[in-house]
């Protein structure tokens, strides 16, 4: 007979969930991705700026890849925190709009999920830079997560 572990609570949950972003995720740990914040639905990142991220040195414009890799994980970690301790999700579809050339200064994202059921989450991404404590929108995101769960069999 298996001993049954206590649910994780709510706010020990959203540690895991941060350090899984921070240290487990080998490419966020990669680029330096901060958790910020999070809360049941909404994320908040921060990516501090390095040089190796600009796309475009003439500009000088931050890479697509990056912004976007910003996007992919406020939305994923937003979608995350809608689910109970041990569930997982990924990314079914995503989409960025590229609003203004990232300036080379850090990259902050707010993901806010806006529905989500028992399969899927739909989530919203702002993706934000504060040169001299403005906030700049550079791009917009919306992405689709798949649920699984913890509670859920296949």
């Amino acid at each position: 007979m298996q001993a049954k572990l206590a649910p994780m609570s709510q706010d020990r949950w959203f540690v895991t969930i941060k350090e899984f972003f921070e240290q487990l995720i080998a490419f966020d740990r990669h680029l330096g991705i901060e958790v910020v914040e999070i809360k049941r639905g909404w994320s908040r990142m921060r990516l501090p700026y390095r040089p190796e991220f600009l796309g475009d040195p003439f500009r000088p414009a931050l890479h697509g890849g990056v912004i976007s890799t910003m996007v992919d994980v406020a939305a994923g970690a937003a979608a995350l925190s809608t689910l109970p301790s041990g569930s997982k999700c990924s990314t079914v579809d995503m989409r960025v709009d590229y609003l203004l050339p990232g300036l080379p200064c850090d990259l902050w994202a707010e993901g806010t999920v806006l529905r989500t059921g028992a399969s899927v989450a739909v989530i919203n991404v702002e993706i934000t830079q504060r040169p001299e404590q403005e906030s700049l929108r550079i791009a917009t995101g919306r992405a689709v997560y798949s649920l699984k769960s913890a509670g859920r069999s296949k």
